[in-house]
């Protein structure tokens, strides 16, 4: 059975948290379409971050452990293969953010 402690003390630990991201997202919100085009820029930083670190990694791994049996192949290109995935979802989602921004402001501006 779980005690009722207070969760109350961990909110002064994450105020200085809050404090730094909320202006960005203030700032977001009022720019509206433009808004959306910087988030997407950003998204799609992220999704090509994420591709070259996963290259990366594996290549080192290729490079430094040098001919690996074949499960541990499959684990390192499987490894590969997700953050590519994930790398390639989010270069999209910030594309169709780019996208909904220009097309907002020409439709709505």
């Amino acid at each position: 059975m779980r005690s009722r402690t207070s969760e109350s003390l961990i909110v002064l630990p994450l105020l200085p948290i809050f404090l730094v991201g909320l202006p960005p997202m203030l700032m977001l919100s009022f720019l509206g379409f433009a808004g959306l085009v910087i988030l997407g820029m950003l998204l799609i930083c992220v999704g090509l971050s994420g591709g070259f670190d996963a290259n990366n990694a594996f290549n080192e791994e290729v490079i430094v452990h040098g001919y690996a049996r074949r499960s541990e192949r499959a684990a390192q290109a499987s490894n590969l293969h997700s953050a590519i995935r994930f790398g390639t979802m989010m270069t999209a989602i910030g594309t169709g953010f780019i996208v909904a921004g220009v097309v907002g402001f020409f439709w709505f501006g």
